[in-house]
C-alpha cells in the first residue's frame, strides 16, 4: 500500500497574471506549507510544481504588491492539474501561512487574529536583539533589563502568562523571573507570530495571555545551496553581532547550520552616562536536518545558546566596559526538537517531541563559583491527528504533555527541587463557507507539581515539601465574516488558565536579579480567564485599516506586592491573588496608494488598562502609544522614518511610580546590490535620534534611576549566495 501511494505523483501547473492588465507576474511564488515544497514562476508568470503526493493541501500563491491567494486542492494521484491564478494589487505585504494556528491558513482566512512579521523586518529598524524588535508589534511590549534582557508582554500580560514556542516546542527557561530573557538569538529565526489572547485550547497552561511563536528559517529548495554572512555594529553600546549560515538540499535530505556571536558593552543613556553592567555577550548555534518522502516528513533541529548577562545594581562613573562584572548571570540553554508528519490521502498525523536543558547560574561574589545555580530539564510531546474532512468541516484531535525536573546545584536556594507533569487533550474544528468561517474547540488539562523540602526545619527560611494538582477545562469559539471582498470582521470568545508556578508557591529567599526577597504562597489557586476579541478590517489596493478591541476578565490573578518588611536589607514581597480585568485594543492603518507603489504610510495606536476588582491598577501595564512610519520602498532598497509617541503612564499600582511620556524619532535606509551570483544587503539606521532622556515604564532599571538608551546608530552588511 505504501509503495502504491509513494508512486502516485502529481503536477500542478499554470500561469499567474495580474487582474488589472492580464500580464504575467514574474517570480511569483507557489508554496505548499504541509509539504514545505514550492517553486517560483518564470518571467512570463508560468509555473510548474512537480512531485506532489496524494492528499489535500493548501497551495499559496504570493507576489510583492499583490493580495496573496490560497487554494485548497485535492491531488488524487498521477494527474496534472491546470490552475491559472489572477492576482489583485494590494496595500498588504506578501501574506504568509500562519503556523501557530492548527489549520495553517493565511491571515485573511484565519478566524483568530495573528500578527506575523519577518525577523529581518524587525531588525532593520536597528533593534540590537529580537526582544527589542518586538516593541514595534501593536499590542506588544517588553519588560526590559537594559538591552540584554527582554520579556514579551501581550496586552498587559507577561511572564508565565505568555507562552513562547521555538522549533515547534514550548520554551521552558525558568521564565517566571522578570530578569529572565528569551534565551533565543534572532539569527536563524525567520519570522515571529503573535497570538493576542487566551490560547490554552491550543497550548495548555501558561498560554492564558497569548503566544509568541518563533518560526525557524526554512531549508533550501531541492537542488540548491545557499550561504550567508551578516555583521552589525551598534554605536551606543559599541556592540557587534555576526552570524554565518549554510543551507543545502537534495530531493529528500536537507541540512542547515548557523553560528552567531554577539558582544555588547554598557549602553549610554540620554544624559551621556553609562548604564553600569548592562553589558552582555551571547553565543548561539542552530542546526537542522530534514528528510522527506512521498508520505513522510521528519525534521530534527538543535539550538545551543549561551548568554553572559551583567546584572545592573547602581550607577558608577567611567564605566562602559564589555566584560560582565559581578554580579552577572551565565545561562546555557539546549533545545532539541523532532517533528514528524505522516500524510495519507485524506488525513495526516503530526508528532512533535522536544527536550530542553536550561542551566541558569548567578555569580555574586566569586566569578568562578556560582552562588545560585538552577537546572531545568524538560521533555514534551505534541501529537495531532487531522481527521478526514467531513463536508466543510476540518477537525483535529490531539494530546500534549510535559515532564519537567528542577534541581538546585548551588549553595543558595530560591525555589526547591521539584517535578512538574502536564497532560492535556483537545479537539478543535474549522467550518468553512464562502463568506463565513467558524472555529471552536474544547480541551482538558491537568498539571501536577511535586516539590521537595529545602533547608532544615529549624531554619526560618525552611521551605516545606509541596504536592499540588490543578485541572481545567478550556474552550474557544470564533468566527470570521466576509461582508465583502474588502471588509471582514472577526469575533472570538476564549477561556484560558494558568497553574501557579513553582516560584509563586514555594519561593523563600533573595531574588538577586530583582533586588527583593520573595516569599511564595503554597495556597495559591489557578488563574482562569475569559476574553472577548472583536476585529474589524478593511483592505483594498490602496489602504488597509484595522480596529481591534478586547475585554479580559481574570479570576484569581497572581501578583507580587511589597509587605513593608525587610530581611537582610531586602524588601519582602508576597504573592497575592485577586480578581482582575484588562481591556483595550489597537487601531492601525497602512496606506499604499497606486500607482505610487514605492510609498507606504503606516501607523498604530494601542492602549491597555488593567484593574483589580477591589480597586487600584495592575503593575507592569504598558502606557498608551502611537507609532507612525513613512516608508519609501523600491525594488532594491528602502528608506523609513518613524515617530513613536508614548503617553504618560499615571494608571499605576500602589507600589509603582508614574512614568512621564516621551517621543522617539528613528530612521534608516537599506539597499540590495547584486554582483554576479552573490547579493549584498547594506543598511544604516538610527534610534532616539534626538537623544531623549526618558524612562520606559516597563524597564526594571527605572527604580535604580537608569535612563533608557540614548542616541544610537547601527550599520549592518549581509552577503549571501
Amino acid at each position: 500500500m505504501i509503495s502504491g501511494v509513494g508512486q502516485a505523483q502529481n503536477v500542478l501547473e499554470g500561469t499567474i497574471t495580474s487582474r488589472l492588465d492580464q500580464e504575467g507576474i514574474p517570480a511569483a511564488t507557489i508554496y505548499i506549507s504541509e509539504l514545505e515544497k514550492g517553486t517560483a514562476a518564470d518571467f512570463d508568470g508560468s509555473y510548474s510544481l512537480t512531485g506532489i503526493p496524494k492528499g489535500n493541501y493548501h497551495v499559496v500563491f504570493s507576489a510583492l504588491g499583490y493580495r496573496t491567494v490560497s487554494e485548497q486542492i485535492r491531488f488524487s494521484g498521477d494527474t496534472t492539474i491546470q490552475l491559472n491564478i489572477e492576482m489583485v494589487e494590494s496595500a498588504l505585504e506578501i501574506q504568509e501561512i500562519i503556523i501557530s494556528t492548527p489549520f495553517h491558513r493565511l491571515q485573511n482566512e484565519n478566524v483568530m487574529k495573528v500578527e506575523r512579521l519577518s525577523t529581518a523586518q524587525l531588525m532593520k529598524a536597528g533593534a540590537p536583539t529580537l526582544a527589542e524588535g518586538l516593541r514595534s508589534v501593536p499590542g506588544m511590549n517588553i519588560i526590559s533589563t537594559g538591552t540584554g534582557v527582554g520579556k514579551p508582554v501581550i496586552r498587559g500580560l507577561s511572564s508565565n502568562r505568555v507562552l513562547t514556542y521555538a522549533q515547534g516546542v514550548r520554551l521552558e527557561n525558568l521564565q517566571y523571573g522578570d530578569e529572565h530573557g528569551l534565551g533565543i538569538n534572532e539569527a536563524g529565526i525567520e519570522s515571529v507570530e503573535v497570538i493576542k489572547g487566551p490560547a490554552s485550547l491550543l497550548y495548555g497552561s501558561d498560554a492564558l495571555g497569548g503566544v509568541l511563536y518563533l518560526n525557524p528559517e526554512k531549508f533550501a529548495s531541492p537542488g540548491e545551496n545557499h550561504m550567508d554572512v551578516e555583521t552589525s555594529y551598534f554605536t551606543n553600546s559599541r556592540g557587534s553581532s555576526t552570524t554565518a549560515g549554510y543551507r543545502t538540499s537534495g530531493e529528500k535530505l536537507r541540512f542547515l547550520a548557523r553560528g552567531s556571536y554577539s558582544t555588547f558593552g554598557d549602553y549610554k543613556m540620554g544624559d551621556m552616562n553609562w548604564a553600569t553592567n548592562s553589558r552582555f555577550n551571547e553565543k548561539d548555534l542552530k542546526s537542522g536536518l530534514s528528510y522527506s518522502s512521498n508520505i513522510f516528513r521528519s525534521t530534527l533541529r538543535y539550538n545551543f545558546n549561551q548568554s553572559l548577562l551583567g546584572m545592573p545594581e547602581e550607577l558608577e562613573e567611567g564605566k562602559g566596559q564589555r566584560k560582565p562584572e559581578l554580579p552577572f548571570q551565565k545561562v546555557n540553554n539546549h533545545i532539541l526538537s523532532l517533528d514528524n508528519t505522516v500524510f495519507w490521502e485524506n488525513s495526516s498525523l503530526d508528532v512533535k517531541a522536544g527536550y530542553q536543558d536550561n542551566d541558569r547560574q548567578e555569580y555574586e561574589e566569586n566569578p568562578d563559583l556560582a552562588d545560585l545555580r538552577m537546572r531545568l530539564r524538560t521533555a514534551d510531546y505534541d501529537i495531532k491527528y487531522h481527521l478526514p474532512e467531513m463536508g466543510a468541516f476540518e477537525t483535529i484531535v490531539g494530546v500534549q504533555g510535559m515532564f519537567q525536573t528542577h534541581k538546585n546545584k548551588g549553595p543558595e536556594i530560591l525555589i526547591p527541587d521539584a517535578t512538574t507533569i502536564d497532560i492535556g487533550a483537545l479537539v478543535t474544528t474549522h467550518y468553512h463557507l464562502d463568506r463565513v468561517d467558524l472555529q471552536g474547540g474544547i480541551r482538558y488539562d491537568q498539571r501536577s507539581i511535586d516539590s521537595k523540602s529545602a533547608r532544615s526545619e529549624s531554619d526560618p527560611e525552611f521551605i516545606p515539601a509541596l504536592e499540588r494538582s490543578f485541572t481545567s477545562v478550556t474552550a474557544a469559539l470564533g468566527g470570521k465574516f466576509d461582508f465583502s471582498e474588502e471588509f471582514i470582521t472577526r469575533l472570538n470568545l476564549a477561556t484560558g488558565f494558568r497553574a501557579p508556578n513553582l516560584a509563586e508557591m514555594t519561593s523563600h529567599g533573595v531574588h538577586e536579579g530583582t533586588h527583593r526577597y520573595e516569599i511564595g504562597n503554597p495556597e495559591l489557586t489557578r488563574e482562569q480567564n475569559i476574553q472577548a476579541d472583536l476585529s474589524l478590517e478593511y483592505e483594498n489596493e490602496h489602504v488597509e485599516l484595522f480596529v481591534n478591541g478586547f475585554y479580559n476578565s481574570v479570576s484569581e490573578y497572581i501578583f507580587l506586592a511589597p509587605s513593608g518588611q525587610y530581611i537582610d536589607q531586602y524588601e519582602v514581597y508576597d504573592f497575592l491573588q485577586e480578581n482582575a480585568r484588562l481591556y483595550g485594543g489597537e487601531i492601525g492603518y497602512h496606506i499604499h496608494p497606486h500607482p505610487l507603489d514605492w510609498l507606504h504610510l503606516e501607523g498604530s495606536f494601542e492602549t491597555v488598562t488593567g484593574k483589580l476588582k477591589t480597586g487600584g491598577y495592575l503593575p507592569l501595564i504598558p502606557a498608551k502609544a502611537i507609532r507612525n512610519t513613512l516608508r519609501l520602498q523600491w525594488g532594491l532598497g528602502s528608506v523609513f522614518l518613524t515617530l513613536e509617541n508614548t503617553f504618560d503612564q499615571e494608571r499605576v499600582s500602589e507600589f509603582e511610580s508614574r512614568t512621564g511620556g516621551y517621543s522617539l524619532l528613528s530612521a534608516g535606509v537599506s539597499r540590495r546590490i547584486t554582483m554576479g551570483g552573490s547579493q549584498w544587503e547594506l543598511s544604516l539606521s538610527g534610534s532616539n535620534l534626538t537623544n531623549k532622556n526618558y524612562f520606559s515604564h516597563l524597564s526594571r532599571l527605572k527604580p535604580l534611576q537608569f535612563l533608557d538608551m540614548g542616541r544610537s546608530f547601527s550599520v549592518s552588511a549581509k552577503w549571501k549566495i
